[in-house]
């Protein structure tokens, strides 16, 4: 009955966070589109992966597709380390150094990995973070933290 296990599965995952968001964003003011409460976002965010996840899970009976894959289990440790490693280390090595190593270690996850891509992407995330969110808008982190003597 189900053409792509791929397809069903992402879609009850999909499903599944989308409905958790929305459940989650009822603690919280919803406010209107022109002065949003802390709900609307979540809410919004919530209902747009459940329509999502939906179609996903619809089009699992309706279109052929392959078996789902082995688990990447390299990559997914390197993901969640990486982003571990990021919150852990963030105020004290400041953006500078953690975003590139997040970005690099989280790339190094993916079998297509190649380090100058890679090293490329990271410089220029980082140059557009710091720009952008610390000095355009303000965020009170660091460029280089504490353990660099600032």
């Amino acid at each position: 009955m189900i053409r792509s296990t791929k397809d069903f599965w992402t879609g009850l995952i999909y499903i599944f966070f989308g409905v958790s968001a929305v459940v989650i964003a009822m603690d919280y003011g919803m406010g209107t589109a022109l002065k949003m409460g802390a709900g609307y976002f979540p809410t919004v965010l919530g209902g747009l992966l459940t329509l999502i996840g939906i179609i996903a899970l619809a089009r699992s009976f309706i279109v052929s597709g392959g078996p789902i894959g082995r688990l990447a289990l390299k990559g997914l440790l390197l993901v969640v380390a990486s982003t571990l490693i990021f919150g852990l280390i963030l105020r004290g090595a400041g953006l500078a150094i953690a975003l590139p190593l997040f970005v690099i270690m989280s790339a190094y996850a993916s079998v297509h990995f190649r380090w100058m891509p890679s090293v490329a992407l990271a410089a220029g995330l980082t140059l557009f973070c710091v720009l952008v969110f610390l000095k355009g808008l303000g965020v009170p982190l660091p460029i280089l933290g504490s353990w660099f003597g600032r």
